[in-house]
This record gives structure tokens, sequence and C-alpha cells, in this order.
């Protein structure tokens, strides 16, 4: 079974410094239809303005997947990322996946430090398997070469085949589809999938797709991914 959402369809809110499309309700934008998919809460398609950001502000009991598509976002938290001497130098660019576990707490901030050009990125919530968690961050690049034309795992709850882990029973996929470019994945009975496409076009079990577009789909076999263009997608497998 499989259900279109479009674009248009989307909750919108423009700040000024943030224009944000929401797929599911979120702040300001509400629709008792639109409240989540399984344990995915969030996918908000952000763009910040040049030298702004989101200020220091807190999560708890999230999975916080950060997915950039231009631009960079320098990230910053009470875990020590982003500051001189911490694990990681939390600025994010294309082609990395940033996840960050909020678990019992965590303050961060985000910004775009660019004096021109805006940053355009996917925030991404999920819903965690068990509350109150030790907080935790991971980062990894995905090369353009591992996502053309096939699905490529960017995070699953054992960091399975490289991608960052989820403390959730979900794994997501991304790809990179143009022309003859086509991939298959099987769905195993009693999971539930959802394809948010980023940007271009892509058809999915003969459903055609365009940029912002998201399919929801249950009680399905596999997806075949083909007659792209331009196309950039996420595939999120989660439990019914």
């Amino acid at each position: 079974m499989l259900e279109l959402i479009k674009s248009s369809d989307r909750g919108y809110a423009d700040h000024g410094w943030l224009k944000s499309f929401h797929s599911f309700s979120f702040a300001e934008y509400h629709d008792p239809r639109r409240m989540g998919f399984g344990s995915l809460r969030v996918i908000n398609e952000d763009r910040i303005a040049a030298g702004t950001g989101f200020g220091t502000h807190g999560h708890r009991d999230m999975e916080i997947i950060s997915y950039v598509l231009d631009g960079e976002l320098a990230h910053k938290d009470s875990m020590g990322n982003g500051t001189a001497g911490g694990a990681h130098a939390g600025v994010i660019r294309p082609g990395d996946v940033q996840r960050m576990s909020a678990g019992t707490g965590v303050m961060h901030s985000e910004f775009n430090h660019s004096k021109a050009n805006p940053t355009h990125f996917l925030q991404i919530w999920i819903v965690p398997d068990q509350r109150g968690i030790a907080p935790g961050y991971e980062q990894k690049h995905f090369a353009e070469g591992e996502k053309r034309g096939k699905l490529r795992l960017v995070a699953s709850p054992d960091g399975a085949e490289g991608s960052v882990l989820i403390h959730t029973d979900a794994k997501l996929y991304a790809g990179l589809f143009d022309g003859a470019e086509s991939a298959e994945l099987p769905l195993a009975t009693g999971r539930q999938t959802y394809v948010h496409l980023i940007r271009g076009k892509l058809t999915v079990n003969g459903q055609q797709l365009s940029g912002g577009d998201a399919l929801q789909v249950s009680k399905e076999a596999g997806l075949k991914l083909e007659a792209g263009e331009g196309a950039e997608v996420l595939v999120f497998d989660l439990a019914a």
C-alpha cells in the first residue's frame, strides 16, 4: 500500500533568518493527521541565512540526525563537540551524517558562519526505544560514489556497514539516482517504510515523486527506485 504526500502538503514557516518545511507537526504547525510515522517524528527541511543560526537550546530523549545538502552547519554542544579540544569539530558538510542522542539531556547550538551563502539541511528526529540513555554524538561522511545508483545504509541500530548508530529499531538509507540508475530494497513483513525525496524526480514502485514529496509504504514486498532526474532520496525502514 502506497500513500503519496505532496511537498505542498507540508507545513511552512518563514522566520526571516530561517525558512523551514515541516513534513510532520512541529512548533506552530499542527496537523493531527501528520504527527509522525512509526518512530519517525520530525523531518524539517531548513534553510538558514548567512551569519545566523539556532541559539543554544535543549533536547531530551530523541535521536537527532542532521543531513546537510548545501553549505556548512557549525554544531556546538554540552558534550564538548564543536569546542577547542572536543572530540569532534562539529562542522557538518554535504555528505556528512551527524547523529546526536539527546538521552538524559543535551544543550546545543547550530550556526551558519558563512558571510554570503545559506545552509540547506534536513533535521530529522526519531524516537528512541529507551528513555534516559547517556547522551552521545557521532558524525560520518558518505561520499557521493557510495550513494550513486544505490541505497547506502547511513544509520542503523547496530552501526552496520559503517553507518552511524541510532538507539531505535530503524534503518536510514540515502541514494542518488539519475537516468538508468535503479535500486531495489526488500522489505520485511511487519515493517513500514517512509520515502522522502529531498530533490529532483524519482519513480518509486511506479509512483512518480518530485522534490519534497514523500511516500508512506506498508504491506509491500520491496521498493524499486528508478527513472531519477537529479534525485536525492532518503528511505526509512521502521518498526510497525
